[in-house]
């Protein structure tokens, strides 16, 4: 496989940052609006209301931008899951999980087509988890959530059960998004989703 399209530095003063998120910001409106065909750099330099230079001093072509948006994507969902485990303290971590599920599932609500676009048509720009920063700090912070919580848990490898939990909520969270049934309410996905998680950690779904 070939190395993923990368920006050509990373902002460091709070004006480029800023920069570069209105910059990424654009994107993702044009992406979802046009799609990758109709997406270029003179259109997201428009719609951020800079200069195509401004965009190239950072982004080398569309393509490193999509990469970009992979990335913030797994940033937020690390800020939103650091949020919800500081700042909410349900009981057990049956109640950990269903907070979790919940803000993640809200958090890929706020713009479900660019997500569509993101994960149906362009996963190949999406890095290995093992060359993301955010995805790596979540996979730290849920693997200490399950150590935290060692007692109530069957499996006795919390790498692979940590695994399999990302993995789960990824692929379900995405699915019930992105392909929402009218069938099925997003409470009863969420209900679903922590009774499967339940179920495979601590053996039951009750609490």
């Amino acid at each position: 496989m070939p190395p993923l399209p990368q920006p050509r530095r990373v902002p460091r003063q709070a004006r480029s940052r800023a920069l570069v998120e209105a910059i990424l910001e654009a994107t993702a409106r044009v992406l979802a609006e046009r799609g990758y065909a109709g997406t270029n750099t003179n259109l997201v330099a428009e719609r951020a209301g800079v200069s195509v230079g401004s965009v190239y001093q950072y982004f080398p072509n569309k393509d490193s931008l999509i990469t970009a948006l992979h990335e913030r994507h797994a940033t937020e969902m690390q800020a939103a899951m650091e949020t919800v485990l500081a700042t909410a303290h349900p009981r057990g971590l049956r109640g950990q999980l269903a907070a979790l599920v919940h803000a993640w599932m809200a958090a890929h609500q706020v713009e479900p087509e660019l997500h569509r676009v993101l994960e149906k048509e362009f996963p190949f720009f999406d890095a290995p988890a093992e060359h993301s920063p955010a995805d790596q700090g979540i996979f730290r912070r849920v693997r200490q959530l399950l150590q935290d919580h060692r007692h109530e848990i069957v499996p006795s490898d919390l790498d692979l059960a940590t695994w399999v939990v990302l993995r789960t909520l990824e692929a379900l969270i995405h699915a019930a998004v992105i392909t929402p049934s009218p069938a099925h309410p997003m409470p009863a996905v969420e209900q679903a989703i922590v009774d499967l998680l339940s179920g495979y950690l601590c053996g039951r779904t009750d609490t």
